[in-house]
């Protein structure tokens, strides 16, 4: 579990794939409007798009020609699920 999420916060620890999910939550497109709203190239973007993608924060469909790209908010849920848990566990003491 705790491999899973560290993949995940590594992904989430870049300014840009933060700028790229922000973007996506306010709903599906495609990488040539992300682009537009991003100071990076086609190929970093689509280098980010794969490392969010391959995490399960993104997900896509094909239409036609293009590919949209939608946020998984399944994955989110579960981030802030693990975050409460962690938040909510008793303290435990090593002892020496």
């Amino acid at each position: 579990m705790f491999e899973k999420y560290a993949q995940l916060f590594k992904v989430l620890g870049d300014e840009n794939r933060l700028k790229i999910i922000e973007l996506l939550i306010k709903g599906e497109t495609c990488s040539c409007t992300l682009i537009d709203n991003l100071s990076i190239s086609q190929p970093t973007l689509s280098y980010h798009l794969k490392l969010i993608s391959e995490v399960g924060l993104a997900k896509s469909v094909r239409e036609g020609n293009w590919i949209k790209y939608y946020i998984n908010k399944d994955m989110l849920t579960d981030i802030k699920i693990f975050i409460e848990k962690i938040r909510d566990s008793e303290e435990e003491q090593c002892s020496l």
